[in-house]
């Protein structure tokens, strides 16, 4: 039961009293403490990548943040109570089969709720999610979130069949469905608690808009980086980079630059890997790109326009010069993410991406995988709790 009272500002003089089961700032301390075993090595289950970017996530002042985002700034001396955020109960995760690192980001996330976890792990792809929990459980000594990682989080591997998996929906208060829109809908069709709540994060389109005068080999290695993290398997990873108000000509240059820096980020990749993009290499010229492969094989960099096909290969990037106006236009209905780097006021910019599209979010390239108690629109973390109202 919750016994730990965190009191945050309303904004009206009152205060709202988070109810959680634990000091938040020890468990804060702890995965501080996970984050300091992480820097100094590589799990085998994970990619350098994979893991640079959690151990980045585990920043002890964005975690902090979170509540504080969702609920006001704290307090150590509250107003009068309005409210109060309690946990809602058993939190259900059904993760994807081809982002991995979702698992372990939304452990990370929904441990600060204090709910207890169930995660049923994909039938295909890597179980990370356990991988990481064993990670931080053998990285902690006795503490709260050594103690709630062992007796409240737990990841289960079944097929959708199991007739655990219905068992799974009829307990969670609150299900997480990370996958398709037939996948989404068919977990949400299991019967489940009539006060639940049900939260999809579905297939996306993400994709990076670049002012020419913004590139750089800073930004085009920050590019690498954050598209080789996932490829097209992340829905937050760019499908393609859009070269704002530019030539063709500027967009080859960009891309072959790209081709040359992309081994200082990406590894050699497997044979399999290599010999896929020699595929799609061709796949791309045959449907109209001017496709080149990086060294060793690792990426397939294509120039073409906005109405160029799409390819649907994993590391396939496509580079095009498109006026910001066309931009717009030709934004997918589906999209989540745009990386904007932009020249001149990027906040205008991002306002403007916003309210003339269905983006979900306008975040600097860097950013672009980056996320906290909001995604994809649904201010998930907060779903987590019951908010009760308190009169006097």
């Amino acid at each position: 039961m919750p016994d730990v009272f965190h009191y945050h500002a309303r904004g009206d003089g009152k205060s709202v009293a988070l109810a959680l089961p634990f000091s938040l700032d020890e468990i804060v301390v702890g995965w501080g403490a996970v984050r300091d075993r992480a820097l100094r090595a590589v799990p085998p289950e994970f990619t350098r990548a994979e893991w640079a970017y959690l151990a980045l996530f585990l920043d002890p002042a964005a975690l902090r943040a979170v509540p504080e985002r969702a609920f006001g700034a704290g307090q150590a001396c509250p107003g009068e109570i309005a409210g109060v955020a309690r946990p809602r109960g058993q939190v259900a995760v059904w993760l994807p089969s081809n982002v991995s690192l979702l698992g372990p980001l939304t452990l990370v996330l929904l441990s600060l709720t204090g709910n207890p976890l169930t995660f049923k792990a994909a039938s295909e792809g890597a179980d990370l999610t356990s991988a990481f929990r064993a990670f931080a459980i053998s990285a902690l000594p006795a503490s709260p979130l050594r103690a709630y990682l062992e007796r409240e989080v737990s990841v289960v591997a079944m097929p959708r069949e199991d007739t655990r998996v219905a068992a799974l929906a009829r307990s969670a208060m609150v299900r997480v469905v990370f996958g398709s829109d037939a996948a989404a809908a068919a977990v949400h069709a299991l019967p489940h608690p009539v006060e639940s709540v049900g939260i999809s994060f579905v297939d996306r389109h993400s994709e990076a808009w670049i002012h020419p005068a913004r590139v750089d080999d800073a930004l085009l290695l920050t590019l690498a980086r954050v598209f080789s993290v996932y490829g097209q398997a992340g829905c937050t990873a760019p499908r393609r980079v859009v070269l704002l108000d530019a030539s063709p000509d500027e967009a080859g240059r960009l891309r072959d630059r790209l081709a040359e820096l992309w081994p200082s980020v990406a590894p050699r990749p497997p044979m399999h890997i290599a010999t896929q993009n020699v595929m799609a290499r061709q796949w791309a010229a045959a449907e109209g790109w001017d496709a080149v492969l990086s060294r060793d094989h690792a990426a397939v960099l294509a120039v073409g326009g906005l109405d160029h096909p799409p390819l649907d290969a994993p590391w396939f990037l496509g580079v095009c010069a498109a006026s910001s106006a066309a931009a717009l236009r030709q934004l997918p209905a589906h999209t989540q993410t745009v990386g904007l780097a932009w020249q001149g006021d990027a906040a205008a910019k991002a306002l403007e991406i916003l309210t003339r599209s269905r983006a979900r979010r306008v975040v600097p390239i860097e950013r672009m995988h980056h996320f906290l108690e909001i995604w994809d629109g649904s201010s998930f973390w907060r779903a987590a709790f019951e908010e009760l109202e308190v009169g006097s």
